[in-house]
């Protein structure tokens, strides 16, 4: 049988899924990378707006020198960067050549493998961004078809998209990305062959998350139906909502016949790296999941439901999880059924939360749902219910977002900042706080290493620095006996 290759999502789709969207720290990544250069994997998903504005926001870390320093630590695979063409960072739309620019130097730091990806399938708006993706010098671009359960997007609906993009010279390969893991292997059985007879002999590719324990079995029903490539996470960063673990992948495609073309020593260290991370960091490792029907209704991916469950932990309404997913259902069912990829189920669940509590449902309204409504992202693939369009549309806001002037250029964009900076300090200060890029500067380089094994010592030696001046200190656990005195503080006699 043909080889099968493997691309890596653990440092950017792999932790955001499980990990609440904060995403790896730079010394973090560094760590690994050149371990993961040895693996052999065809890429490795590092990279999207999302992540780099959490670099600057929580790590206050430069994602560009970030990008830069995996680069020259992985001289010999593709690192990936995911965009949906319109945004950058920010929710807010953003100008052709803002995004241009955005191409350019991601692929001058490092980046030379593209993801386009359009929420709404627009083939128009897929093929302006692949097109800008190819004059920054991508030197590969993969068109995602995002696969959803719905009465509109059958095996044809895909197969159509796919016949209009592969003749494009700026589509280099093609994958199937389904966020929620609905992807049967009774599906897959019919819908790869159909996509395959429209794609002009370009490879095709299969991310599929594990959310309810489909993914490993649809895997070897892809590999078995002639896949390129299977998306993979390794460690404590694979299963549960994130994608299936590498190493399992690896044992059972070999065991079906398949060739897979990797270093197992390597991938075993990758993998024990990120469980020993997970463990150093307090994160929940992921696990096998069963089937759970209700993802077939709400549809919400990984990352989204664990960046949901931060965001009612911290307004401390994480017992009303249950009553948002259910909400969540309705109001997708009442603005269309959009595609559940980014930005819709954020934009989603920040809606359901509005309606469980204010004073009624649609009384508060983000400017994302309006949007939407006025078709800001596109044709909604099923009509908005007529009343809550209505109820939408009807506010001053809605009012003033149809009339909001468009995006600027970066002619007109660097004239709010002083003359002389970088293009990518610009493309931060463009869409982030001033204060935030402030800090993420006044920070300094990044630190370039981690150990895992050093992080409860590290703890510990914090929460020492944080307490209050003590004469004496003493630690005692199985496995460590440490006294810590301060001389100038004791009396005479006990200083010893």
């Amino acid at each position: 049988m043909a080889g099968i290759q493997l691309i890596d999502v653990s440092l950017r789709d792999g932790n955001q899924s499980l990990w609440g969207a904060m995403s790896c720290n730079t010394a973090q990544t560094l760590t690994i990378a050149p371990v993961m250069n040895r693996v052999g994997f065809r890429a490795l998903d590092c990279c999207s707006s999302t992540a780099m504005g959490v670099a600057v926001r929580h790590h206050r870390e430069d994602p560009w020198e970030r990008i830069r320093l995996m680069r020259a630590a992985l001289p010999d695979t593709l690192l990936q960067f995911i965009g949906t063409g319109l945004r950058f960072i920010s929710w807010e739309p953003a100008h052709p050549e803002f995004m241009q620019l955005v191409y350019d130097r991601l692929v001058e730091n490092g980046i030379s493998r593209f993801v386009a990806l359009d929420p709404m399938h627009d083939i128009d708006a897929l093929l302006a961004n692949s097109a800008s993706m190819r004059r920054a010098g991508a030197a590969e671009i993969i068109a995602a078809l995002t696969f959803t359960l719905s009465e509109v997007h059958d095996d044809a609906f895909y197969a159509g998209l796919v016949a209009r993009l592969s003749a494009s010279a700026d589509i280099d390969r093609f994958y199937i990305k389904d966020p929620a893991g609905l992807l049967t292997p009774e599906r897959a059985r019919t819908l790869i062959p159909a996509i395959r007879t429209t794609m002009r002999g370009k490879p095709l590719e299969l991310h599929s998350h594990c959310t309810i324990g489909l993914s490993p079995l649809t895997s070897m029903t892809a590999a078995e139906l002639g896949i390129d490539v299977i998306q993979v996470a390794c460690g404590a960063a694979s299963n549960g909502t994130s994608l299936p673990d590498a190493q399992r992948i690896v044992t059972n495609l070999r065991a079906l016949g398949h060739r897979v073309e990797v270093d197992d020593h390597a991938l075993a260290r990758v993998a024990a790296y990120f469980t020993g991370l997970a463990r150093a960091e307090g994160l929940p490792p992921g696990t096998p999941q069963q089937f759970d029907a209700a993802f077939l209704r709400h549809q919400l991916a990984g990352g989204a439901i664990t960046t949901l469950k931060r965001q009612l932990a911290e307004l401390k309404l994480s017992d009303r999880f249950g009553d948002v997913m259910e909400e969540i259902c309705r109001v997708r069912a009442e603005l269309g059924h959009p595609i559940m990829v980014t930005p819709f189920p954020q934009i989603l669940s920040t809606q359901a939360l509005y309606n469980l509590i204010g004073v009624e449902r649609y009384a508060n309204v983000s400017d994302q749902v309006i949007r939407y409504v006025l078709g800001s992202f596109g044709r909604p693939t099923a009509p908005v219910d007529a009343d809550v369009q209505d109820r939408i549309l009807s506010r001053p806001r809605a009012r003033e977002l149809r009339n909001e002037p468009p995006p600027l250029p970066p002619s007109e964009l660097r004239k709010r900042f002083r003359a002389g900076i970088s293009d990518e300090e610009f493309l931060l200060r463009a869409v982030m706080p001033a204060d935030q890029v402030d800090a993420m500067l006044a920070a300094g380089p990044a630190r370039r290493h981690y150990n895992p094994s050093m992080q409860p010592l590290l703890s510990l030696l914090r929460g020492v620095a944080s307490r209050a001046p003590a004469a004496e200190l003493v630690f005692d656990k199985p496995g460590l006996h440490l006294e810590l005195r301060d001389r100038s503080r004791m009396e005479p006699a006990n200083v010893h």
